[in-house]
């Protein structure tokens, strides 16, 4: 193995120094955190997690130790299939939203969209409902198909699970689907503000896309493509209910995930 006696030999007794047991002990965290997570956290998120473990490192530290152990996050491609349909005479509210998407108390504005889920089986749509001020997706429906009723039935389960009081801002594109009359109707059932982006601009509805994007970056395009419409549901019901909205950590909210940023809140009143 062209090494000397010696040279072995000062190898197989000599002591590991702090930095070196730091070095091993942080690799570890850092693949515990990693794998932990799916694979979905780099460096920035990982740094996050050591932080909160009393570590004391850096961003940059923690990218050069995962370039080393090989682990890297996973990288999106690009994929786009047009959902939004907004040639129609249906009515068209105005842009109350105007991208102001800071938002103080939950349960204030709502933001809606949809967007296309590969399926060997057949293709799939998911509407999902975010709350503007946790980042909860507070509703979801994934169908094969996206008539006015898959967005009502976000909605709905929506509604029912935050009971939210009326004044609530409800925005989105201007997808039939949101304007037809059956959802307008059940809008002012609830009664909610609606808002809608303007024609043509997808920075109006900025947030629910940004979260459909982190969906398909970090389960879809990292693992192969769903075999199964029920595999495909039981997936992303586990990565909504039991890790976005449970688990991952977001840069918008403190780096808490949207459930313990929501819990914050009901601190408040109950004090």
């Amino acid at each position: 193995m062209e090494v000397s006696r010696s040279g072995y030999y000062k190898w197989k007794t000599s002591i590991p120094s702090k930095q070196e047991l730091r070095k091993r002990e942080l690799m570890g965290r850092i693949t515990y955190h990693y794998h932990d997570n799916k694979r979905r956290y780099g460096a920035p998120k990982i740094t996050i997690k050591l932080h909160d473990e009393g570590y004391k490192v850096t961003e940059r530290t923690v990218g050069l130790y995962m370039q080393e152990l090989g682990l890297r996050s996973c990288v999106s491609r690009k994929f786009k299939v047009q959902t939004t349909d907004s040639n129609h005479n249906l009515r068209i509210a105005p842009n109350l939203l105007n991208q102001q998407f800071k938002v103080k108390k939950p349960n204030r504005v709502w933001v809606a969209d949809i967007t296309y889920i590969p399926c060997r089986e057949g293709r799939l749509y998911l509407a999902s409902v975010l709350d503007l001020c946790t980042r909860k997706i507070v509703g979801w429906r994934l169908q094969d198909h996206m008539t006015t009723d898959l967005v009502l039935g976000a909605l709905q389960d929506a509604y029912v699970a935050e009971k939210p009081k009326q004044g609530l801002m409800h925005h989105s594109d201007r997808g039939s689907q949101y304007a037809s009359e059956d959802y307008q109707e059940q809008l002012k059932t609830y009664e909610m503000e609606i808002s809608m982006s303007r024609k043509g601009n997808c920075y109006d509805n900025a947030c629910i896309e940004s979260f459909h994007s982190i969906l398909k970056k970090e389960l879809i395009y990292c693992n192969p493509r769903f075999r199964t419409k029920e595999q495909a549901y039981d997936e992303i019901y586990s990565y909504i209910e039991f890790f976005y909205n449970r688990k991952r950590i977001h840069g918008a909210l403190g780096y808490l995930s949207p459930v313990r940023f929501a819990a914050q809140f009901n601190k408040r009143k109950a004090a």
